[in-house]
């Protein structure tokens, strides 16, 4: 699933060819994704301007006149095309908006775990998929002293703990793995038990991970690639997530490497050496 570097970056490629610009024509190609879509959706969007954009943990919204934001996540295996006028129709491709300068967006969706809805602007934090979203950790809230609190009392695992949305918004597997890595903290330790100086490190080292990976235009894996095409380049700065050793470490016999272990249904990278 993309996180929220992919996320960000899917984002700041529709606002710099879309923010302006009003919507020519909608196509819509079936009725639902993960959920049923807004009726007469097409219908809907037709003639609106794009007023700007805002990215909420994993969710994309895109502010149109007259006080909606259509709500976007790319599920599993989601991406976002933008081409010309004149490109042909792909496969899965279920939006299609076409702009009054000839840009074309389309959402393609495999597996059809996205989401797409229209909600009212002014009233985007109480919907119930946001209102429970943890802080966003780019974000001044987001502070050494929140994440104490947010892990204090929490017998989970911290790598169970750096999942969970309701804590902070839009860390997934790849980023909890790598900025842990960077904290030098095992996965398996208990949330609650981290201390004051893991938890600066922790909180430290989420930003600077999620940052870079920005910068680097996300982790292209599976389905991801920017809305150009063009591919993100983060997964060659990784320093554990599907790696056998970490960068720093001389492997076997002095170490063993890397270790993947499973936590909550998903692959957990550490190393033993330096994570502890």
């Amino acid at each position: 699933m993309p996180e929220l570097p992919e996320v960000e970056t899917v984002m700041r490629g529709l606002a710099a060819r879309l923010a302006g610009r009003r919507i020519a024509h909608a196509r819509v190609a079936r009725e639902d994704l993960r959920g049923k879509l807004p009726d007469r959706l097409a219908e809907r969007l037709r003639g609106r301007r794009v007023e700007g954009f805002r990215r909420r943990g994993k969710y994309i919204l895109i502010r149109l006149s007259g006080d909606e934001s259509l709500l976007l996540h790319l599920g599993m295996s989601g991406r976002v095309r933008l081409t010309t006028g004149n490109a042909a129709p792909v496969t899965h491709e279920h939006l299609v908006l076409e702009m009054d300068d000839g840009s074309r967006v389309g959402l393609i969706d495999p597996r059809r775990f996205g989401t797409l809805d229209l909600l009212p602007t002014s009233a985007e934090d109480q919907d119930p998929r946001l209102a429970r979203l943890g802080p966003e950790p780019l974000g001044p809230e987001f502070t050494r002293a929140v994440l104490e609190q947010a892990l204090a009392g929490r017998r989970t695992t911290i790598k169970a703990a750096l999942m969970d949305q309701g804590l902070i918004a839009g860390l997934g597997n790849i980023y909890a793995s790598e900025a842990l890595y960077r904290a030098e903290i095992s996965p398996r330790r208990i949330a609650a038990n981290l201390g004051k100086q893991r938890i600066a490190r922790l909180h430290d080292a989420i930003r600077e991970t999620l940052s870079e990976a920005i910068a680097a235009g996300g982790s292209s894996f599976s389905d991801y690639v920017q809305p150009d095409g063009e591919l993100g380049y983060f997964q060659h700065a990784w320093r554990v997530y599907n790696r056998e050793r970490c960068p720093v470490c001389p492997g076997p016999p002095l170490c063993r490497g890397v270790v993947r272990i499973v936590q909550g249904g998903r692959a957990s990278f550490y190393c033993p050496r330096r994570q502890r």
